[in-house]
């Protein structure tokens, strides 16, 4: 179905006051009531109309609507994702069959009420993206972060307010893992529940490893002896240093796997180095030397099986 942009139809601004949308749906109900109006699409312009200012006029099922976002456009194909209907705003059931089907999707079940009558709604929950360093994913830890979360001012008008929160980082934690806060989401509307925040972790990018799940990999750059004789290398870990067995006879591109030495887990994750031979400058007499003789003892072609 497509999005419908109450605000652009309208015709006001997404931080119009209650007044302002009230003068411009009087001023469009007019012109286009079908007792009236000579045009010839009146009677659809008119309901368009109606469904908006029955959203837009009423605080609490405009900022319903308005925590789909502001990304969304007229005419875009729209399909609330879980937790996006508005199930507990109240509207008639005369309402509800005359609008759209956009409106229905929303708005469309059953409503709750408290014991004055007046209509009581959950608080929207809220995802949040949270980077942080590979080493803080892999120790975990406490941070402190400010979020600025939406809330109908006594205007009724949307306002922004920042609230600090302390959340705790599980050691192992992955990239796009989300950690639930409880009762951390929008603030509920007569009495409603809050809903929750969802903090989407990001894992920043890292100078030595890239993260793929829970293991980690690294280029380890090797000599050509140590590539052709074998050698015992220091590897840095997110655990500390450890010693790797390079086999001799290896080549740029082998993968050699240090088990349990990625993020911490059940079962935690692997280290994967990845052997990249790097060859010695000639730069003194002493290492052309060295290389001469290498090419004089060694009779090596590496073009050979391109057959030059």
């Amino acid at each position: 179905m497509e999005y419908k942009d109450y605000y652009k139809t309208l015709g006001v601004a997404r931080d119009a006051t209650q007044a302002e949308i009230k003068r411009a749906y009087r001023k469009l109900a007019r012109q286009y009531h079908p007792d009236v109006s000579q045009e010839t699409d009146a009677e659809v312009k008119f309901k368009e109309i109606n469904e908006a200012n029955a959203v837009l006029h009423d605080p609490e099922k405009r900022a319903a609507y308005d925590a789909l976002g502001s990304n969304w456009h007229a005419g875009q194909n729209f399909r609330p994702a879980p937790g996006e209907t508005h199930q507990n705003v109240h509207f008639s059931a005369e309402e509800m069959a005359e609008f759209s089907e956009f409106f229905s999707s929303l708005f469309g079940r059953e409503f709750r009420a408290d014991e004055q009558g007046r209509q009581r709604r959950r608080g929207q929950d809220q995802t949040v993206r949270l980077p942080i360093d590979l080493e803080e994913a892999y120790r975990g830890g406490t941070r402190q972060i400010r979020l600025d979360v939406p809330e109908l001012g006594a205007d009724g008008r949307p306002r922004m307010r920042t609230k600090t929160l302390n959340v705790r980082i599980p050691a192992g934690v992955t990239h796009g893992r989300q950690i639930r806060l409880s009762g951390q989401g929008t603030p509920g509307v007569n009495g409603g529940p809050e809903g929750d925040l969802y903090l989407e972790i990001e894992i920043n990018p890292h100078r030595l490893y890239s993260v793929e799940g829970k293991d980690i990999q690294l280029k380890l750059p090797i000599a050509p002896w140590e590539a052709a004789l074998g050698a015992s290398v220091s590897v840095p870990t997110l655990g500390g240093t450890v010693n790797l067995k390079v086999p001799a006879g290896s080549h740029s591109g082998q993968r050699l796997r240090l088990k349990g030495r990625g993020l911490p887990g059940e079962p935690p994750g692997d280290a994967i180095v990845v052997l990249e031979i790097v060859t010695p400058l000639a730069t003194t007499d002493d290492a052309k030397a060295a290389y001469r003789e290498m090419a004089e003892r060694l009779h090596f072609n590496p073009r050979a099986e391109m057959g030059v």
